[in-house]
């Protein structure tokens, strides 16, 4: 009877195996548009790559005579065409008449249509030899196009791949057909089986029971395997997410409809994007100087939803409406803004004591003793508490997706577990994750990473803080860890540790179109701080903070100056210095050292009309600090520990020039990054001095290549891919605890 049920059952296997090959046919014209459509931008990738590579010969090419120019451009274009897929190539200028081009360049093709033909979406020409891809790219010359290279390529290639495409995809879809005939093979003998063993029982008068309890104990194996391949696609899936595709606020927008189909989203953090201030008869709306807010604010205004945070501006009461929210920013609001209240009493335990004085340091490892107070403790767990209770307020739905911003709130997602067992929480810690041994120092270690285990995913910058964070579980907790897919469970409770690396909002061209011109803003720099016109400038931004290696930074500089003693009455440093946590001790110490080292660093250096260090210790809003940095040869960022530090992301989208050198320090965790930066050990003042004499004396070419390369890692890992991958796990997350909450609602059944 077994091989008569396994002949009818093999009967069906044929049929599906071939449809699915037919399914493969029928898909094959796709197909070959999709690679098509890929192959187009790849060349338009690679176009651009090969005119950046071009552009120094060019311009210097363009202004000889003709005959000159003729003979080293016709040099130029034979080398540059030996390349297999470079078909042909010509140089067009500012009028659109041809300047130069390579023997094979068809001569029907103007300029003008070779814009319009690059323009379109396939961008294709068909000529007698075949067809090729048609690219017109500008070739820039401090900022200024000169004028445009067409690039023919071969697209031969494309249906080569096409072919083995398909052949793959053939094979691949008959393969994917034997395995599910099998599956569903192995699956219906297994039904055959229980429904066997029920229709014996109920012969015997067992019940109907008898027969369900013994399938689902069949299936309880392929159920726990079920399991772990779902946990394996997902990690599988995070893995894989390309990096070469644009995020912005609209593809955020769109992954929140898709995949959270449009799931309430809540933002909690201490700092509040917007801080509204009493000046004279009237109230100022300002954005704090905080990376957090940096971050995090454009991810809002692409989302909508609740931002939950500290109310401490003079005015902050006078705005908000009868339950303490606010419409935010300012004229477009785009989000809500609910303020939560302190007294001096709480803000004094819960942020001064406990978070700065304690956790700062202590997280950091920055030579600063963390001091813990029990008083500090107690009120630092009230205002979570407090904290909590706001986000169950505003909650709408008994599931939102919480995120969960920074060390100020450790204790909130095991608060918000509690009252909403079915939030998705997404916890951020945006400072560095010590060892398990530091951690150890602080007595309340166990009721903190309890409570960020109630989160469902927590994520820091780097992988190294993520392997800090779960050797410190491992030492101090009954966990079940699991380093091959990054999870802790605890109490049933399931937390993924993953790394997000930040970033900032990528500046889109009508952004960059109101900034002035670099040489303006060197220009206005220099006439403000009286220098002369070839006077060279390095540039710091920072917090008055002692993890920010300012100290350090003007150590360099002055030994910088004793080595190089060229640079004296020739290079200054403008360093920023916003003010922060001034009511601490420790703080007001070191910004009183700051002042005295920098006055005799000038005092040693100084000449009248040249101070080596320009200490502006105030707060500076985007347009003077984005100022600052382009009117800049260097940016110094030299954080003695640092989770990822802005800053130097912002230098680096500032500018649109492709000129400037980034120093920065090992220490920071955008040098996971940021590897075209020039990398130093801030502690190492030598190593600090002769990095700033070689960026000084970098050539601009070196320069163009680091900071276009920079560029690129900064414009694709973007804020809002910061915050996609975030979502998109928390997401899959959610999916799949509803799978398995399903799968346990039926063997409870």
């Amino acid at each position: 009877m077994i091989l008569n049920t396994l002949r009818l059952q093999f009967r069906f296997l044929l049929p599906l195996v071939l449809t699915l090959v037919a399914a493969a046919y029928l898909a094959l014209p796709l197909m070959d548009k999709l690679t098509l459509r890929w192959s187009s931008r790849d060349l338009s990738l690679r176009g651009e790559l090969v005119t950046r590579a071009l552009t120094e010969p060019i311009a210097e090419a363009l202004p000889e005579p003709m005959r000159q120019r003729t003979a080293r451009l016709q040099a130029l274009f034979n080398r540059a065409v030996q390349d297999e897929r470079l078909f042909a190539m010509a140089l067009c200028g500012s009028d659109d008449t041809i300047v130069h081009k390579s023997g094979t360049y068809p001569a029907d093709l103007g300029c003008a249509q070779a814009r319009s033909l690059s323009a379109q979406t396939l961008a294709q020409l068909s000529l007698a030899s075949g067809a090729v891809h048609v690219g017109m790219h500008p070739v820039v010359v401090d900022g200024e196009r000169v004028a445009n290279l067409v690039l023919l390529h071969d697209l031969s290639f494309v249906e080569r791949r096409s072919q083995d495409t398909q052949k793959y995809l053939i094979a691949f879809m008959a393969g994917l057909g034997l395995v599910i005939s099998v599956i569903t093979v192995v699956v219906a003998q297994l039904s055959w089986r229980g429904w066997v063993s029920g229709a014996r029982a109920l012969l015997r008068g067992e019940g109907l029971l008898s027969p369900l309890i013994s399938t689902r104990g069949e299936l309880a194996p392929l159920a726990a395997d079920f399991r772990e391949r779902l946990r394996d696609l997902e990690d599988s899936y995070r893995r894989s997410l390309d990096r070469d595709d644009h995020w912005g606020p609209e593809r955020l927008r769109a992954l929140l409809r898709s995949q959270l189909r449009g799931d309430e989203l809540m933002v909690v953090s201490n700092r509040e994007p917007y801080i509204h201030e009493q000046r004279g008869d009237g109230v100022v709306c300002k954005r704090p100087a905080s990376g957090l807010v940096t971050a995090v604010e454009p991810v809002m205004r692409a989302c909508s939803g609740t931002w939950i945070a500290h109310g401490g501006g003079s005015a902050d009461r006078s705005v908000v409406d009868a339950h303490d929210r606010v419409m935010v920013p300012p004229g477009s609001n785009d989000y809500t803004l609910r303020r939560l209240w302190l007294n001096a009493e709480e803000e004094q335990g819960y942020y001064s004591g406990f978070s700065n004085e304690g956790l700062w340091p202590l997280c950091h490892v920055a030579h600063v003793r963390p001091v813990f107070r029990e008083s500090d403790w107690v009120a630092y767990r009230a205002v979570n508490e407090r904290f909590a209770d706001a986000v169950v307020a505003e909650a709408r739905s008994a599931d939102p997706v919480v995120l969960v911003q920074d060390y100020h709130l450790a204790l909130l997602p095991a608060l918000i577990r509690q009252r909403l067992p079915r939030a998705t929480i997404l916890t951020f810690w945006h400072i560095p994750w010590p060892n398990p041994e530091s951690f150890g120092i602080c007595p309340w270690r166990e009721e903190l990473l309890q409570g960020l285990l109630g989160s469902t995913i927590v994520g820091f910058h780097t992988r190294y803080h993520c392997k800090n964070f779960m050797e410190t579980v491992d030492r101090h907790l009954e966990a079940r860890i699991e380093h091959e897919h990054s999870t802790i469970t605890v109490n049933k409770q399931t937390t993924l540790i993953e790394s997000y690396p930040i970033s900032i909002a990528w500046p889109d061209e009508q952004e960059r179109q109101r900034w002035p011109v670099i040489a303006h803003c060197r220009d206005a720099v220099r006439r403000r701080l009286g220098m002369s016109a070839g006077h060279k400038l390095a540039v710091g931004v920072d917090r008055f903070d002692y993890t920010k290696g300012i100290l350090e930074r003007l150590h360099a500089v002055e030994r910088l100056l004793e080595k190089y003693p060229q640079w004296v009455g020739q290079f200054s440093l403008i360093q920023v210095a916003a003010p922060s946590r001034s009511t601490l001790d420790e703080y007001q110490a070191f910004q009183q050292r700051i002042h005295q080292t920098t006055e005799r660093l000038n005092t040693r250096f100084g000449r009248p009309g040249y101070l080596p260090v320009h200490l502006l210790a105030e707060h500076h809003e985007f347009e003077a600090v984005n100022e600052l940095y382009r009117a800049s040869e260097i940016c110094l960022v030299t954080s003695l520990h640092d989770g990822m530090n802005l800053v130097c992301k912002e230098f680096v989208a500032a500018r649109d020039d492709e000129q400037g050198v980034l120093v920065l320090s090992r220490f920071a965790g955008a040098a996971a990054e940021l590897n075209e930066a020039l990398i130093i050990n801030p502690y190492h003042v030598e190593e600090g001095a002769d990095t700033l004499h070689r960026a000084l004396t970098m050539p601009e070419a070196e320069q163009r290549e680091r900071m276009g390369n920079l560029r690129t890692t900064v414009r694709d890992d973007n804020v809002y891919r910061w915050a996609g991958r975030m979502l998109t796990d928390a997401a899959r997350w959610r999916l799949r605890e509803r799978i398995e909450a399903r799968m346990q609602r039926h063997n409870g059944a």
